[in-house]
């Protein structure tokens, strides 16, 4: 009867001892896929974040030779009278004929915050509506917060035709009698 007892008793130890094995060996499976999983969505975030940061680094370098002309035709040199603005939507710019007959394609984009300017008429002046920036009919600033005069597309005129290259946007401090095309 001792006998019994005392394997019965070891086999309760044993059976104890497996249960204690068994539950640490499952415990232990699931530390080890949480930690795989926690390292999967370390790589993943760790690829995004790369990919960001390469993005902004890389983006806004273009290549000059790749750009394509982008030619918008204005019209014909005799169909806009000299100190008059026409403004072109379509192709985000302001056709300035000046009084000596020069032809300058302006940008619609005020250059303090980039808001769409009006052309005033009546006092031969642009205005842009968000900080009241005002710029001469040849782009200068005349009334900051604008940092920089209007910016500028070139202007060819071929055939008595007013050609605009939009694709090709120029930056300036200010107005120099070279930006301005004649006929």
């Amino acid at each position: 009867m001792k006998k019994k007892k005392q394997i019965k008793k070891v086999n309760v130890k044993q059976e104890k001892m497996v249960e204690e094995l068994s539950s640490e060996s499952n415990l232990e499976n699931r530390r080890t896929f949480l930690r795989k999983i926690w390292k999967g969505l370390g790589l993943i975030a760790g690829f995004e974040l790369a990919t960001i940061f390469f993005g902004f680094l890389f983006s806004g370098k273009e290549d000059n030779e790749t750009k394509t002309k982008q030619i918008y035709e204005a019209g014909k040199v005799n169909s806009f009278q000299p100190n008059t603005v026409t403004v072109f939507r379509g192709g985000r710019f302001y056709l300035a004929r000046l009084e000596d007959g020069g032809f300058m394609a302006l940008s619609l984009r005020c250059t303090h915050l980039g808001c769409s300017i009006n052309w005033e008429d009546s006092k031969k002046r642009f205005v842009c509506p968000c900080h009241s920036s005002v710029f001469a009919i040849n782009g200068n600033v005349e009334n900051p917060p604008a940092p920089t005069a209007l910016d500028y597309f070139p202007i060819k005129i071929e055939n008595g035709i007013v050609k605009v290259d939009i694709g090709t946007k120029l930056k300036r401090n200010r107005f120099n009698k070279s930006q301005v095309e004649y006929a």
